[in-house]
C-alpha cells in the first residue's frame, strides 16, 4: 500500500484510473508526439501534486491510476490534463492541428474509476461491526 496523505486534520489516500481518447480515436500518439504527450502528463501530474503510480500512452488513448490530494477534484484533474495536452500538442505538432482543425484534440468525456486498497465487501464487514447488537458498547445508529 501507498503512503497516506496527512495534514493537520486529515488521513487521506485517493487513487483513481483515469482513461481518455483521442477525438475520433486517430491512432495520432506515436513517435515525438506520444513522447512528448507523456511528458507533459508528468508535469502537469508534478505540478497538481498528483502521483502517477502506473500509466500507457497508446496510440489512440491515455490510461493513467493516479494517487491525489483530496483538495484536486478528478473532473478538474482531466480538465487540466486534456486542455493543457492539447494545446501544446498542437502548437508543438503543425501536423496535429490540420487533422483538429477545430483545435479539439481529445474526444469529449472520460472515464474514472475509484480504486484502493480495500473492497467494498471489507467496507460492508467493517460498518456491521459497528452496527452489531450484541456490542453492550454499542451506541450507534444505522444510516440506511
Amino acid at each position: 500500500m501507498g503512503e497516506q496523505r496527512r495534514s493537520g486534520h486529515t488521513v487521506t489516500r485517493f487513487t483513481a484510473h483515469l482513461v481518455w481518447v483521442t477525438k475520433y480515436r486517430y491512432p495520432v500518439l506515436k513517435g515525438d508526439v506520444q513522447k512528448r504527450c507523456r511528458e507533459l502528463i508528468i508535469q502537469i501530474c508534478d505540478s497538481e501534486d498528483v502521483q502517477i503510480l502506473k500509466g500507457v500512452v497508446s496510440k489512440d488513448h491515455v490510461h493513467i491510476h493516479i494517487e491525489y490530494p483530496s483538495k484536486l477534484s478528478i473532473s478538474e484533474l482531466v480538465k487540466r490534463l486534456k486542455g493543457r495536452t492539447s494545446r501544446i500538442l498542437q502548437q508543438e505538432f503543425p501536423q496535429l492541428r490540420k487533422r483538429y482543425w477545430g483545435r479539439h484534440f481529445w474526444a469529449i468525456g472520460y472515464g474514472g474509476w475509484s480504486t484502493g486498497n480495500i473492497t467494498d465487501e471489507m467496507v460492508q464487514q467493517y460498518l456491521e461491526h459497528h452496527r452489531d447488537p450484541s456490542n453492550e458498547d454499542n451506541d450507534n445508529i444505522i444510516l440506511e
